[in-house]
């Protein structure tokens, strides 16, 4: 992976971290494209202003993107953008994980095989 996919997936991670901007994703997924407004109608915990700054964070992440009509502006997510890169690691870390549990479960691990060699060895010296 090279430093700007890296730089990228740090950005979206960063973005997702608060609760507004998860908050405003969830919105973004279940509505479709939404004005700044309509995204502030949804979520009670913050004003509009407070929206909007976070839109822009998300906007700038690249997990969600802008289109201007006249004067408005309509936020969507990109599900091409570095959120999808960002999935991908996600999901590569769970496969992973689960290749491994289900690999330490089925055998006994080396420390675990070290610890019983140990315990072997510690009755012997009694």
């Amino acid at each position: 992976m090279d430093v700007g996919d890296q730089q990228s997936r740090e950005l979206v991670f960063a973005a997702l971290a608060d609760q507004v901007r998860r908050e405003i994703l969830d919105t973004l997924a279940s509505h479709g494209e939404c004005s700044a407004g309509f995204i502030s109608e949804h979520i009670s915990s913050v004003g509009r202003t407070t929206v909007s700054a976070h839109l822009k964070a998300l906007k700038m992440s690249g997990v969600v993107v802008e289109r201007r009509a006249g004067r408005h502006r309509y936020f969507s997510v990109d599900p091409a953008g570095p959120a999808n890169d960002a999935l991908r690691f996600l999901r590569d870390v769970l496969e992973r994980s689960l290749v491994a549990a289900q690999t330490s479960s089925s055998s006994p691990s080396a420390r675990d095989a070290e610890d019983d060699a140990s315990e072997t060895r510690s009755r012997r010296r009694a």
